[in-house]
């Protein structure tokens, strides 16, 4: 097959990548990809030396192509779907862009600081940091929630990149600091994107392993 992911289910930026996927039910070959695996990583550091995930392998020109937002541009490009989850035109593609590093940066990067630092060694936690995390995830939610009081999806009738984005990220953001009486409207979001088909399978997919999430 043309198409290889290499990822791990529970991993938020695999979810967003294995969601655009599903959507435009692209046919690809899932390579799982365990961290604690010696063997693993060392054959994924030789795919991608960085050894972050996702990463996906197209056969076609033998590209290597890492980062869930650039597979997300790739597949649109390259692998093009019924739906378009980088607009056609210029402005809304950028705003769609924007709202995907939104989501990623402002949401999904510190929620991963309070799971990471829960499963520090003893006497090694960062409390600084982990409230600096829960500020600007906070301040993100309270830009959110305004907008999510009209849309359906992150840029309005159109499921999108930017969607992809924040489905991981708020379904973490909700387990790490639970924001259904704070911002109803979000929750509301979360709960449409968790009932989005292609969402629905990629937490299907991770649940056997939401046990070893830290809360």
């Amino acid at each position: 097959m043309a198409l290889t992911l290499y990822f791990h289910p529970l991993s938020s930026y695999c979810q967003k990548a294995l969601i655009a996927l599903y959507e435009n039910g692209t046919a690809f070959t899932p390579h799982f990809v365990d961290l604690m695996d010696p063997a693993a990583r060392a054959a994924f550091m030789k795919i991608w030396p960085i050894g972050k995930f996702p990463v996906l392998h197209d056969d076609a020109g033998d590209r290597t192509i890492p980062e869930s937002s650039i597979i997300i541009e790739y597949l649109a490009r390259h692998y093009p779907g019924p739906s378009a989850l980088v607009p056609a035109d210029p402005d809304r593609a950028r705003q769609t862009r924007m709202r995907d590093r939104f989501f990623d940066n402002y949401v999904m990067t510190p929620m991963q600081k309070l799971v990471f630092d829960r499963m520090r060694p003893e006497g090694k936690a960062d409390p600084y940091g982990v409230e600096e995390a829960k500020a600007l995830m906070a301040r993100a939610l309270d830009l959110i929630e305004p907008e999510m009081a009209t849309k359906r999806w992150a840029m309005g009738d159109d499921f999108t990149m930017a969607d992809c984005a924040a489905a991981p990220a708020l379904f973490y953001a909700d387990m790490q600091m639970p924001f259904g009486a704070t911002h109803p409207n979000t929750a509301a979001y979360l709960a449409r994107l968790r009932e989005r088909p292609s969402y629905a399978r990629a937490l299907r997919e991770a649940e056997p392993y939401l046990a070893r999430v830290p809360r």
